[in-house]
């Protein structure tokens, strides 16, 4: 992943990506901010989980599609076994997808779940184990959004490669096929 944010572009999908941003952040404002002056830990953890929960489902369902082409899901089939189904675009749009609207979508993803790990450090130090419990949820949703889309990446690397190999080989096979007929 490319450290720097790529330059001379803007973003192709704007509000697309306020909302992949938002939710994250939203949810970590309200937990830090809450954390230090509301009381009630029921209105922390229902309201910081709702937030997690709509970033989650932006991210899963949105903003991976729109920003970076991919989409994944899970399903448990009838002897009970989770299935990772994954979804890419082809590789001509894979390829036309805005750089900076990748970036900001790999980088927020992984700087959300850095967030939450020093949270949850944070609330360890402080003695704060309830608090534990929302920064769990919003971490287990923010790790499940990172490895859907990292197997999906990967998913999609694999399909090019087969593709280009099956190109190759058919190239290849055609020209033979060619020179045969030739002679």
């Amino acid at each position: 992943m490319d450290l720097s944010q790529p330059e001379g572009e803007n973003y192709a999908n704007p509000k697309t990506c306020f909302f992949h941003v938002f939710f994250k952040a939203a949810a970590v404002a309200f937990y830090i901010l809450s954390t230090l002056f509301v009381d009630s830990f029921v209105i922390v953890f229902v309201i910081t989980v709702v937030l997690a929960a709509l970033d989650f489902w932006v991210v899963k369902n949105v903003s991976g599609r729109i920003l970076v082409g991919l989409r994944w899901w899970n399903e448990i089939n009838d002897e009970g076994e989770s299935i990772w189904k994954f979804e890419s675009l082809d590789q001509q749009s894979l390829a036309r997808m805005n750089k900076k609207d990748s970036w900001l979508f790999w980088w927020t993803l992984y700087l959300n779940a850095a967030a939450w790990v020093v949270l949850c450090i944070f609330s360890v130090i402080k003695f704060q184990f309830d608090y534990i419990l929302v920064v769990g949820v919003c971490l287990s949703l923010s790790i499940a959004n990172i490895i859907g889309f990292t197997r999906c990446q990967k998913d999609a690397k694999k399909q090019l490669q087969a593709f280009a190999a099956q190109t190759i080989t058919s190239r290849f096979t055609s020209t033979l096929q060619s020179a045969f007929n030739v002679v």
